[in-house]
């Protein structure tokens, strides 16, 4: 879990309302993310679940995310942070956490795009936001999109709700989106003396690309749709 994706997550939190039970897929633990990685305390009172393939840290339930034993519309909010790259059955894994969702329920996500392979214990995909955007398509309402450069983003994420949508998702995900754009900014001005040192030196020899990818690393882009899109309209 990286430093953007968790507060992706938290801010979600914050500006939707995260129905109970709230089950994680990914919740294990690695080495270096012990209490870092729990996200539990964003979820207070509510019942909540950390699955994973393995028992460990942060396990709850050893769950196949592809091929869960949980029943359909048992889930209120299913979180999903850096976890999709590690799944083989991805599509499958897509359309489990739909059965599973409550009506009116939330699936929070995020997954990396321009990033090094990381075997937790393998490494499998990655999704550009199109081809998340398209996986979104049965929920009633759907703000997804990438963070970084945007013909190479470093992530992409979403919040999605199933049928019947909050009527004030819309409002809610423009607060969303204001509050991760601050969040972000104030990041970017944040880092340290010497990282900002060392990146504009970094410049001399870098490649355009590499640094676009620098310049833009804080930028997000999410598009809103509301309401069921086709497969052909989307993306």
């Amino acid at each position: 879990m990286r430093d953007h994706t968790k507060a992706f997550c938290k801010l979600a939190t914050e500006a939707f309302d995260c129905p109970g039970p709230v089950y994680e897929f990914g919740s294990y633990q690695v080495e270096g993310q012990l209490d870092y990685a729990d996200l539990r305390s964003l979820f207070p009172g509510k019942t909540y679940v950390g699955c994973d393939m393995r028992a460990g840290p942060g396990v709850d339930r050893v769950e196949d995310v592809s091929a869960m034993t949980l029943g359909d519309c048992q889930a209120g909010t299913v979180l999903c942070i850096e976890t999709f790259e590690h799944v083989f059955e991805v599509r499958r894994a897509f359309d489990e956490v739909f059965r599973i969702l409550k009506p009116g329920g939330l699936f929070i996500f995020t997954s990396p795009l321009n990033f090094r392979i990381h075997a937790y214990p393998d490494d499998y995909w990655r999704m550009t936001p199109n081809c998340l955007r398209r996986m979104l398509t049965p929920y009633d309402a759907r703000l997804s999109g990438f963070q970084g450069y945007h013909k190479f983003p470093h992530t992409v994420m979403a919040v999605a709700a199933k049928e019947p949508a909050p009527a004030d998702f819309s409002a809610r995900a423009g607060k969303f989106s204001a509050a991760y754009d601050a969040w972000l900014a104030q990041d970017r001005a944040g880092r340290p003396m010497g990282l900002k040192l060392k990146e504009a030196v970094g410049r001399i020899y870098r490649s355009k690309g590499e640094r676009y990818q620098v310049d833009h690393y804080h930028s997000a882009d999410l598009t809103l749709d509301i309401g069921r899109t086709s497969l052909a309209q989307a993306g």
